[in-house]
């Protein structure tokens, strides 16, 4: 027990625990939407397309969270804006604004002439989050948690069955802004944790585990937050302990309880 409980003994990996946690229960929680739609790619065009908000949070000297948050909310408008004309397809917006964004990104990151700057939100600096952190963390927490308990059945249903939804009412287009606002939401409170460039892999890989194992949406929630928040712990602990990028091992616990998980079912159906 003591080898699970040492590294969080001080005070510093104690907020990167539950910086971990409540970034994992964001990604888990709007991951499976993401899953559910097959909007996968958005993850990593999110991801990506924060660092031209970083860039211009750090040019212009206010808080890179909040250029990062605008940068991602850009984004998903970006892309809900394209992919309401049915000439476009979803991931072609995602595409075409992923590269837009980027590129700008990489400009602005050279006008800054210091790529050293960037590398926390580029790979995670979770061991550096602070309590101005948290809080921001904790309160994309309590915003995603509210919309779902008031959004969840037209989530749900326009998300399994869009046809359906417009028929009794509910506006698909306004579903799909929602969960792109809302995964961009989680997917910033996840790159101080995990870094942009892994953030995909927290949206994605727990919801992924979760709709393997359960068929619904309420319960592929809770089986993707349990994946993602042993992930955190044990990614953390084992960084603790071979001293190695706590980002890169939370994503790799995580994507080996996904193995895990798929073989187990692959033998299931071969019984």
């Amino acid at each position: 027990m003591s080898t699970l409980t040492e590294p969080f003994s001080y005070p510093f990996m104690q907020q990167a625990l539950v910086a971990v946690l409540l970034a994992g229960l964001n990604c888990a929680l709007i991951g499976t939407y993401v899953v559910l739609r097959r909007m996968s790619f958005l993850g990593g065009a999110l991801g990506h397309t924060i660092l031209p908000g970083v860039a211009f949070a750090f040019l212009k000297g206010f808080n890179l969270f909040l250029g990062a948050l605008g940068a991602s909310l850009l984004t998903a408008l970006g892309v809900a804006a394209l992919s309401s004309q049915k000439r476009v397809r979803e991931d072609t917006a995602i595409g075409v604004v992923l590269a837009g964004m980027f590129a700008l990104g990489v400009l602005l990151m050279s006008m800054a002439d210091s790529s050293r700057d960037f590398s926390a939100i580029v790979f995670g600096s979770v061991l550096g989050v602070t309590a101005s952190d948290l809080i921001l963390v904790a309160s994309v927490t309590a915003i995603l948690l509210i919309t779902l308990v008031l959004y969840h059945k037209e989530l749900e249903l326009s998300s399994l069955d869009p046809e359906y939804a417009r028929v009794i009412g509910i506006n698909p287009n306004r579903m799909r802004l929602l969960v792109l606002v809302l995964a961009s939401l989680a997917v910033v409170s996840a790159v101080q944790v995990i870094g942009a460039l892994l953030t995909i892999a927290l949206l994605i890989t727990p919801a992924a585990c979760g709709a393997l194992m359960m068929k619904s949406v309420f319960k592929i929630m809770i089986h993707g937050s349990i994946v993602a928040m042993i992930s955190g712990y044990a990614g953390l602990t084992l960084s603790y302990y071979y001293d190695v990028s706590s980002g890169a091992c939370i994503v790799l616990v995580a994507t080996g309880i996904f193995l895990i998980t798929w073989l187990y079912r692959l033998v299931r159906r071969g019984n």
